[in-house]
């Protein structure tokens, strides 16, 4: 199913549109969706306002357009997805440092934790270019919902 037949968060009114509601052109759209993808890099600097601000996307935008909703979603559940992931891994090789073979596994993880940096930077790509990306698990979890 494609995002346009979702909605994302967006309560059903019976197909008017309120008053002073905006309708979103494509451009703005494909920024906004952009601009959810490319939240990930403010971890780098907070290490977890990511998924805040494309959480701040969805919140603000999902009453104008389902694309910015579905790709601001996506954003946040793989940022959360994956700061979990790396959490856990960087937990894991901490305490294996204590045992000495952690400090092997330092370098894998310094790789991992690259993974979703280039990936969202790819989507943000593809959306700018295309206007439509779909994350492979997340996409299909937030239209199952």
């Amino acid at each position: 199913m494609e995002a346009k037949d979702h909605n994302y968060g967006v309560a059903e009114d019976g197909g008017s549109q309120e008053q002073g509601s905006v309708v979103m052109g494509t451009q703005e759209e494909k920024t906004l969706s952009v601009l959810a993808h490319l939240s990930i890099y403010l971890n780098l600097v907070t290490g977890f306002l990511g998924p805040v601000a494309a959480l701040v996307i969805w919140l603000v935008y999902r009453d104008r357009s389902r694309t910015v909703a579905f790709q601001a979603l996506q954003s946040m559940w793989y940022q959360v997805a994956w700061l979990v992931i790396l959490v856990a891994g960087w937990t894991i090789t901490t305490l294996l440092m204590l045992v000495l073979i952690g400090f092997l596994l330092v370098p894998v993880m310094a790789l991992i934790s690259l993974v979703p940096f280039v990936h969202s930077a790819y989507a943000a790509y593809r959306v700018s270019k295309d206007g439509e990306f779909r994350y492979p698990l997340i996409a299909d979890m937030i239209e199952a919902r």
